[in-house]
């Protein structure tokens, strides 16, 4: 059953853990919340998002000034994260995996890929921000190495504070490497949750499965 959850994490590229706005730096073990400082930007139209392949680290920005940043997990060699530039056309706070998820059947709750008997619930993927068909921006685990089918993977509060930043048009660049990979990129703690235990099917049918913050959105 632990390596069924384990394919159902991998295949939903569904949810971090300490990291300031660009001010402290470190590796934090997996498992625990993951505490991201996010900005508020002075004109909305102006956030821009970058994301940086190599380093596994998404950069919004507001011109020259860092408004949050994050460890993140991306594609997998084989399913990578597309590269180009693109807007968040589609936003969905909670929003569920069409492919992947659980069966509900009366007490019992076992992973599912929508066939088979009982009632399916989608494997969460809060805070959803869409740059290309298929592809957004989701809370969930996030990895030391590319882990994902080439969605792109914020942890716990990160993934809140990012649906906050960005709105509908809001531009993505995303690429091998960034600018802020040499300036803002090693004071961004690392996150590991691969070690992390399976989280309870109770919980993940639920919308406790979709993470809070613990505190406010923007500063």
């Amino acid at each position: 059953m632990r390596n069924i959850f384990r394919l159902v994490l991998l295949c939903a590229s569904g949810p971090l853990l300490l990291l300031t706005g660009g001010c402290t730096t470190g590796r934090v073990a997996g498992g625990g919340p993951y505490h991201v400082t996010a900005y508020r930007p002075h004109d909305p139209s102006a956030v821009r998002v970058k994301v940086s392949l190599s380093q596994e680290n998404v950069y919004v920005m507001e011109g020259d000034r860092s408004l949050m940043a994050a460890a993140i997990s991306v594609g997998m060699p084989n399913k990578p994260t597309p590269k180009g530039n693109f807007t968040i056309y589609s936003k969905q706070e909670h929003k569920r995996s069409g492919s992947y998820g659980f069966s509900v059947q009366g007490d019992r709750i076992v992973p599912s890929t929508g066939g088979g008997g009982g009632r399916y619930v989608g494997y969460p993927m809060g805070y959803w921000c869409e740059f290309a068909p298929a592809y957004g921006f989701h809370q969930g685990f996030v990895h030391p190495t590319p882990r994902t089918h080439g969605c792109i993977r914020l942890k716990g509060e990160a993934a809140a504070k990012f649906f906050a930043l960005v709105r509908i048009g809001t531009p993505v660049n995303i690429a091998a490497t960034q600018p802020e990979d040499a300036t803002i990129g090693p004071k961004v703690q690392r996150v590991d949750d691969s070690r992390t235990p399976d989280p309870d099917p109770h919980i993940m049918v639920s919308d406790a499965a979709f993470e809070k913050p613990s505190g406010p959105l923007l500063e």
